[in-house]
């Protein structure tokens, strides 16, 4: 990828898509390349946040834990995803730890130029504003999730979710682009992998979904997505 296309990455990620010329002329200037071999920790939690991170190539896995080892799948992200936006605007310490899941190449934007573009541009701060109230709305709709739903509703919601950024989708149904394992799966609700496994045997035999190849399919869209 040309220096060029570093700005195509800058402009495509939704924080900066509106910042005016001379504003994304900073932000392009202060920022940089990072490399990442596969199964590198990028940061973990606790650690002290430093700036914002897009993918050129390669997948990035945004994960928690807790004191006895057990983990939970924040994200599974791609090329043009970002990461780490919260590290721009306070200083706190990082809220989630991030593993490159393959050789992986990313953008990084110093805290720095954010804390400039913040004081120089009351849109960009506005804008900000809007993205976090989002973000709150998201994590309180996840949040009703596993308080009121039952394992079979949350496993199709994830799995609907999950498709609108890793699918083909065509005719109702859901063709991934990549592997999820029992145990990624697992890991994204908080649950074991046997449990995942007797869950997604129920949702073959109802004609929901299909694996083969070890890349699932959902055969109905609709009727996954109303699974009660």
């Amino acid at each position: 990828m040309t220096p060029s296309g570093d700005q195509a990455a800058l402009r495509l990620c939704y924080l900066f898509s509106s910042l005016r010329p001379c504003d994304f002329d900073t932000l392009v200037t202060a920022s940089s390349r990072m490399r990442y071999g596969r199964r590198t920790e990028i940061f973990a939690m606790g650690d002290d946040a430093d700036g914002l991170r897009i993918i050129l190539s390669g997948g990035v896995r945004i994960w928690i834990s807790d004191q006895d080892g057990q983990e939970l799948t924040v994200a599974l992200l791609e090329k043009g995803d970002s990461f780490g936006e919260i590290a721009l605007f306070d200083e706190l310490p990082r809220t989630a730890s991030a593993t490159a899941t393959e050789n992986t190449e990313c953008l990084y934007v110093p805290r720095s130029v954010a804390d400039t573009l913040l004081k120089q541009n009351p849109d960009f701060a506005k804008q900000i504003i809007q993205i976090l109230c989002e973000t709150l709305r998201r994590n309180t709709k996840e949040m009703s999730a596993v308080m009121f739903l039952n394992l079979e509703k949350r496993l199709a919601q994830k799995l609907c979710d999950l498709a609108f950024t890793h699918a083909r989708i065509e005719d109702n149904k859901a063709c991934f682009n990549r592997k999820f394992s029992q145990a990624d799966l697992a890991k994204m609700l908080g649950v074991s992998r046997e449990a995942i496994n007797k869950r997604l045997t129920n949702f073959a035999q109802q004609g929901l979904i299909e694996v083969k190849g070890g890349k699932l399919s959902i055969l109905d869209v609709a009727r996954l997505s109303d699974f009660k």
